[in-house]
């Protein structure tokens, strides 16, 4: 036993500490996931004045919680899926639409999921993938990212500029992978179709 926390996982010790009176522990947790808090807040709040609240109240509520974290995931993760359902909450309060309406009858959900099987996928991939990676283009795309729903903008944002896996996200969005999936493809293909409807595609 004498040996085991040597051992131990980088989070493990840390959540050992703060447990055990340690408040400089939780400052290294706060520092090492600010980043990706500030990332999912910024793409999920519109209302700027909003933004360091809902990220206080993300790290009280880990810290009130931190004593049943069952290191399932990664600690950052955990607290990104704080941080992601406390968003949810914000936003469903204040009646916003998570989702865009216009692809809820898009062929239906087992028509669109299979067609992520094909190679529309990698079509559409490949180009925005293109977009989202010509430094030239990134105010506009990051304009046209921004008029997507909460939910879409945010996945595509961990996906994309946070480099998460499907698994990673549906941790943190307590989604099926292949609901991330899905929603993926459809915010790729709104993002697409906002870029060719908005820009000549010569400018692109």
């Amino acid at each position: 036993m004498s040996h085991q926390n040597e051992y131990q996982h980088p989070d493990q010790q840390l959540v050992s500490r703060v447990l055990g009176g340690d408040r400089y522990a939780f400052g290294i947790i706060i520092k090492n996931t600010e980043g990706l808090v500030a990332q999912l807040i910024f793409k999920m709040i519109p209302v700027p004045a909003d933004r360091k609240d809902i990220a206080q109240d993300v790290y009280l509520k880990a810290y009130k919680n931190l004593p049943g974290f069952k290191f399932q995931c990664k600690i950052s993760t955990w607290i990104a899926q704080i941080t992601y359902n406390t968003c949810l909450h914000y936003l469903e309060k204040k009646k916003v639409v998570l989702i865009d309406a216009q692809d809820d009858d898009d062929d239906g959900q087992e028509q669109t999921l299979e067609r992520l099987q094909q190679k529309d996928v990698g079509r559409y991939d490949n180009e925005v993938e293109r977009l989202l990676s010509a430094k030239e283009l990134s105010v506009i795309l990051n304009a046209e990212m921004d008029k997507l729903s909460p939910v879409y903008k945010t996945l595509l944002s961990l996906y994309h500029q946070e480099e998460m896996s499907y698994a990673e996200i549906g941790q943190i969005a307590n989604l099926p992978e292949g609901t991330i999936k899905n929603y993926l493809f459809r915010a790729r293909k709104a993002l697409k179709q906002n870029l060719l409807t908005n820009y000549k595609r010569e400018d692109l």
